[in-house]
């Protein structure tokens, strides 16, 4: 969003247009256009604001009915933490009882909002001017939080109680800044994340971070969670002082429909679960316990093994009910051969195929129209390896 835009879209004219827009995936938006354009309203404005009723949209997904009063950057969107998210991490500066906490990197202000919303007094800070407008405006309900243009690795930090960092892992490109790259580099991070981890020494800090930060730069003395909302992995986040519990060194946060499930290690890591035979069903693990190597923990209490060395496959001749799975009845146990599949998919009536795959260098979309599948029936295929040979099952997805 550039400035001009935002002006826009907090002037009055472009609040009530806003306010008019019932913006859906059905919406005839060259129909809209030409519309608001017939009814006399300024072209710039139109564009602005049929770009946030879009934003808005997509936004219902992390900040569900909160999103139709709130304003969004393209790039602020894309990592602003989900609402349940945020309130979680909320909710742990308040359990340790503290009052004040510095948002450093706020973006469009998702995690202020939560910490707001707990009565927490709340200093945000953004580098981005724009980004810092649209967090003031969603910030507005809030007496108890404050927005300021600064960059954070600058400011004296010492006068807070308590920190959170959000380093922005994207930047804007282009002269409309229609584009963003995505920073894998810790060191680009912006604040830097070695500054970050600095900073965390001196005071309770939280650390929110792509769920691929590699394990290897987690310090000792943090809590490492990694948290998946419905199957989508999202964050890896750092807890340091009182915000880090207690005998607990990484963990494993699962939130769906049926609440939050959670897996705890005092360790800083674990080793692979223990190899087995394929049995009757292969469950897939919550990326969650993937990413944070809690598996062997979670898989030695229900007797599942891994079905070939390092790949995330589990396996048991039991029908397991879990939310931490998503369960296959495996229906046959395949060489890798293009033309075999083909002539297996034909002669199964195969029409609707799934493939999914894991230590095999294929490409799902290209085997898929190799296979051609035609027909009324349906199946999975996983292609992976089971022990040392290179195998595709073929499965039938188990309904929790």
């Amino acid at each position: 969003m550039e400035r001009e835009d935002f002006v826009r879209l907090a002037g009055t004219a472009g609040q009530a247009l806003l306010a008019q827009i019932d913006y859906s995936s059905t919406t005839d938006v060259l129909a809209l256009v030409k519309k608001l354009r017939s009814d006399g309203h300024d072209p710039a404005t139109v564009a602005a604001v049929l770009t946030q009723a879009k934003l808005r949209k997509r936004g219902q997904s992390k900040f569900g009915e909160f999103a139709a009063q709130m304003l969004f950057t393209e790039a602020g969107l894309e990592q602003a933490s989900r609402l349940k998210v945020a309130a979680l991490h909320a909710g742990r500066f308040r359990s340790a009882g503290i009052a004040q906490v510095a948002d450093l990197g706020c973006g469009i202000g998702a995690e202020s909002m939560a910490m707001a919303s707990l009565g927490l007094d709340v200093h945000a800070f953004e580098l981005d001017e724009v980004t810092a407008a649209v967090a003031t405006y969603n910030l507005a309900p809030f007496e108890n939080a404050r927005v300021e243009i600064a960059n954070v690795e600058q400011l004296d930090l010492s006068k807070f109680e308590a920190l959170f960092f959000d380093p922005a892992r994207r930047e804007l490109h282009g002269a409309k800044k229609s584009s963003t790259q995505r920073h894998f580099d810790p060191a680009n991070y912006s604040p830097n994340y070695n500054f970050c981890i600095e900073q965390a020494k001196t005071k309770p800090t939280g650390i929110k971070l792509g769920p691929g930060h590699d394990r290897k730069q987690i310090p000792e003395v943090a809590e490492a969670q990694w948290v998946s909302v419905e199957g989508d992995l999202v964050e890896m986040s750092l807890w340091f002082g009182k915000l880090a519990r207690e005998n607990i060194a990484r963990s494993a946060l699962l939130l769906d429909s049926g609440g939050q499930h959670e897996i705890t290690s005092a360790k800083i890591d674990s080793p692979n679960a223990e190899l087995g035979e394929l049995g009757a069903y292969v469950y897939e693990p919550d990326n969650s316990l993937i990413r944070s190597r809690l598996i062997s923990d979670f898989a030695a209490t229900l007797g599942l093994t891994l079905i070939a060395p390092d790949i995330a496959y589990l396996s048991s001749n039991d029908l397991i009910w879990s939310p931490w799975l998503k369960g296959y009845k495996v229906i046959d146990n395949l060489v890798f051969d293009r033309k075999k599949l083909k002539a297996y998919v034909r002669e199964n009536n195969i029409g609707i195929l799934e493939i999914k795959k894991r230590g095999s260098d294929i490409s799902p979309e290209e085997l898929r129209k190799q296979l051609a599948p035609k027909g009324e029936g349906a199946a999975t295929l996983i292609v992976t390896r089971v022990g040392d040979a290179h195998r595709v099952l073929v499965a039938q997805p188990i309904s929790n």
